[in-house]
């Protein structure tokens, strides 16, 4: 499939449709350089694109958002708020409340994806595949940990993104000080099995998987700096795997994003163990738009620029087309 195709799942997007576009930015979690970065390429994009955009920042200590969002008239939000009130789903219950169509997700599809541990214990239950876990506290037996994830493993807060607060173990000595990491970003921390055969993300637009792309960094694994500073992360489209398997690890990432009750665009994140096999991270509701970002790659590699890809997100800002019927 390619976006210029007669028969492409993307229709035109008429940039007049959408009022007066306010582009969400900022916000006080550890993700704000990230959102507003994204959120300045996103506004430059839609006013390109001919769309009526200005950009609305949360400063680090703002209170009142719903102050914020009646200082002057909205037709239509794109959100670009990465982590707490962004992806937790605080803000799409305000905007439904209010009345503003928003890009992104419902309240419930939000909160699920941000949650790991709930994610996860959603997908064991559905026989997704998704590496094995522990939750973490102060008084675990860290002995017991690594006997039953094995060493390496991951150490990561439940309720946080770009990879903030996120350890690689290797030795046991390294799980106290990982957790007390994680533990200062959220009350919920897990340890998850090590999988290390390969990591790869499914950008997901309108019902529609786009090409699979491999990241391969020169540490020790896809961490922050790998993903918004290094500049010899490599990012394989295409992703090196056979066109079933790659067909197959799209259908698993849409299986994972809708079963979240998800809608419109995101991105799942899997990794590959050492059978091959593949396995579900997480499903990131608002992912990044930057230069160095997934989704942007995954559309060009379809024959979308970045103008048409804001485009159709903002198509995606409709509250009667959000319910979504998980398929299996």
């Amino acid at each position: 499939m390619r976006f210029n195709d007669k028969n492409s799942a993307f229709a035109r997007v008429n940039p007049k449709d959408y009022g007066r576009v306010a582009v969400l930015m900022g916000g006080c979690s550890s993700e704000r350089e990230v959102s507003l970065s994204g959120g300045q390429a996103v506004l430059e994009g839609l006013l390109k694109a001919g769309v009526d955009a200005f950009a609305l920042e949360v400063s680090a200590g703002e209170e009142n958002m719903i102050e914020l969002l009646q200082r002057q008239p909205i037709d239509t939000l794109f959100n670009m708020l990465h982590g707490g009130a962004g992806e937790n789903g605080s803000l799409p219950c305000l905007l439904e409340f209010l009345g503003v169509p928003y890009t992104g997700n419902s309240m419930l599809a939000s909160a699920l994806a941000m949650d790991k541990m709930r994610c996860k214990f959603m997908w064991q239950g559905m026989g997704l595949p998704t590496a094995d876990f522990i939750m973490l506290c102060a008084d675990t037996n860290w002995q017991e940990v690594a006997a039953q994830l094995g060493l390496p493993l991951m150490v990561k807060p439940a309720n946080e993104g770009s990879s903030v607060g996120v350890t690689k173990v290797e030795q046991l000595s390294q799980l106290p000080a990982a957790y007390a990491l994680a533990a200062k970003y959220d009350d919920l921390v897990m340890a998850e099995k090590w999988l290390g055969n390969g990591e790869y993300t499914v950008a997901i637009l309108k019902g529609q998987a786009l090409p699979v792309i491999r990241l391969v960094t020169q540490r020790e694994f896809y961490d922050y700096q790998a993903k918004y500073i290094d500049d010899d992360t490599q990012y394989l489209i295409p992703c090196g795997l056979s066109s079933a398997r790659e067909k197959e690890m799209q259908m698993i990432a849409l299986q994972a994003f809708d079963s979240l009750g998800c809608y419109g665009w995101g991105r799942v994140d899997l990794m590959v163990d050492a059978q091959d096999a593949f396995h579900l991270l997480e499903v990131n509701t608002v992912p990044g738009m930057t230069s160095h970002s997934l989704v942007p790659m995954a559309a060009r590699a379809l024959g979308m620029d970045f103008s048409q890809l804001v485009l159709q997100i903002l198509s995606t800002a409709k509250h009667e087309q959000r319910r979504v019927n998980y398929k299996g």
